[in-house]
């Protein structure tokens, strides 16, 4: 049987692509290779991180207040200086970041209205 093996990108549509993949260059560090789209090499993920596939029931209230049918979660290595970073860029934080035993979680709304989760994932001990 063929199998997934993992995500190979986040695909949505935008007002105006350019300017959001600038935004998120500018505000979350996101690789400048161009502003059509942002490649995350195996690489870069932190130790602890990994990637979720996640439906979930269609009457969740989680991607509130975005009005979206989804959200992303983005990795980050510095969830407190990545929030600074996405409020002084324009962005609206959404609750209080959280702790759990896999990592921090943090949300905001970006300039289209998209609810995105930060994760600070938690280092596995050795």
């Amino acid at each position: 049987m063929a199998k997934a093996l993992g995500v190979g990108g986040v695909f949505f549509k935008s007002r105006n692509p350019q300017r959001l993949m600038e935004w998120y260059q500018t505000h979350l560090g996101f690789p400048g290779e161009s502003t059509d789209y942002a490649t995350f090499l195996p690489g870069a993920m932190p130790e602890g991180g990994c990637t979720v596939f996640s439906p979930f029931k269609d009457t969740t209230g989680y991607f509130a207040p975005s009005k979206r049918d989804f959200m992303f979660n983005l990795v980050v290595d510095d969830l407190d200086g990545a929030l600074a970073q996405v409020a002084a860029g324009g962005g609206e934080l959404v609750g209080d970041p959280q702790s759990f035993d896999y990592g921090r979680f943090g949300w905001f709304m970006d300039p289209d209205g998209n609810k995105v989760e930060l994760w600070q994932p938690i280092k596995t001990p050795d």
